[in-house]
């Protein structure tokens, strides 16, 4: 890729962003050297995609703690707690938000009586891990979900899931890079996304920039070219998915999966194991985040809708498993039903992650 999602400055001992809201027109990099300033990019969608939430949380706790005056270990540990409290209120439904700042909390727990210092250099090291593990995540997420694909198929994709949402080259769009360097000559029908425009803005940006066949659509558009015989599969990301393999991804995903069925065109989801919760039972129990009016009322544009109108925003929607062809995670491809197969998964050590 020839731009950095996120990346830690070691000189400034701060975390960098390439700030979303400002693609495609500008290519702008925020500096944040503090948790607050960390929580509220993630809040303005300044850094977005579960994965790129969850490694952003972790370093968002490590800037809480760089500079912190702490010298024994119950302070540092409530210094720890209050950044991770405040980022974890950021956005309730990418479950990879609280399982990177579970793992820095587990750090500092794990260092009990340890130094104050030698905490802070733990948690850093903790924080690049976490972002390693998410590059080598979106590798074999590629390579297992390029072998469900044939030379010149067309894919639909919906929101970001690129390596914009990710610290490498994404879940989805992992896949559509992954089978372009196998020479597959993958072409790519980008939904719009609304409201925020993710697919327009940055699944097509991103696309362009590699060099792969891009064909940007308004999401009303999904079920003609579907109709049309144009769409071999879909692939969309996922900020959570459930023990039974419902999904929840951004808002209009739902919509995409009915319309695939009805065309009987298979729908893929790739992520991260990390997105996957084997707690909770089914996608009933996802919480859905609601995000201001602005978004749908005020428009890149200007106002577009009247002020005293009522808006119903909400960030994600909840497709059911029966819905999904396949999951195509790190770990492998999970297929119906999913209760088995993603358990079976949960158990399978992932060798990456093994260090001897």
């Amino acid at each position: 890729m020839n731009f950095t999602t996120i990346r830690w400055d070691h000189d400034e001992g701060a975390l960098v962003l390439l700030d979303q809201t400002r693609l495609p027109g500008e290519i702008i990099y925020e500096t944040c050297r503090d948790f607050q300033s960390v929580a509220e990019a993630i809040r303005r969608l300044k850094v977005r995609g579960a994965p790129a939430i969850g490694v952003a949380a972790a370093f968002g706790v490590v800037v809480g703690v760089q500079h912190s005056r702490a010298d024994d270990y119950a302070s540092i540990c409530r210094e720890v707690d209050e950044a991770a409290d405040v980022l974890a209120a950021t956005r309730p439904t990418a479950v990879n938000l609280f399982w990177a700042l579970d793992r820095m909390r587990r750090t500092v727990r794990e260092h009990r009586g340890v130094p104050a210092e030698d905490i802070k250099r733990a948690l850093l090291r903790e924080a690049q891990s976490i972002q390693a593990e998410d590059e080598t995540t979106c590798r074999l997420i590629g390579e297992h979900g390029a072998a469900l694909l044939r030379p010149g198929q067309t894919v639909l994709t919906h929101c970001n899931a690129g390596a914009l949402a990710t610290s490498g080259t994404g879940t989805a769009l992992a896949v559509v890079y992954q089978a372009h360097d196998e020479g597959k000559r993958i072409h790519v029908f980008a939904d719009e996304t609304r409201p925020v425009l993710q697919g327009a803005r940055l699944t097509a940006w991103e696309l362009a920039r590699a060099g792969i066949g891009v064909t940007l659509i308004c999401d009303n558009t999904a079920a003609q070219v579907m109709k049309e015989g144009r769409i071999d599969c879909v692939i969309v990301g996922a900020d959570r998915v459930a023990a039974n393999g419902d999904v929840a991804n951004k808002i209009g995903t739902y919509g995409v999966a009915v319309l695939a069925d009805a065309h009987e065109v298979p729908l893929y989801v790739a992520a991260p194991f990390s997105s996957i919760d084997l707690s909770i039972a089914s996608g009933h129990e996802i919480p859905i985040e609601e995000r201001e009016a602005t978004e749908i009322t005020q428009g890149p544009g200007g106002r577009t809708a009247p002020e005293e109108v009522e808006v119903y925003n909400p960030a994600f929607d909840v497709t059911p498993a029966r819905y999904v062809s396949a999951i195509i995670t790190e770990r492998g491809v999970a297929r119906q039903p999913y209760a088995e197969s993603l358990d079976a998964l949960s158990h399978k050590v992932w060798e990456p992650y093994v260090t001897g």
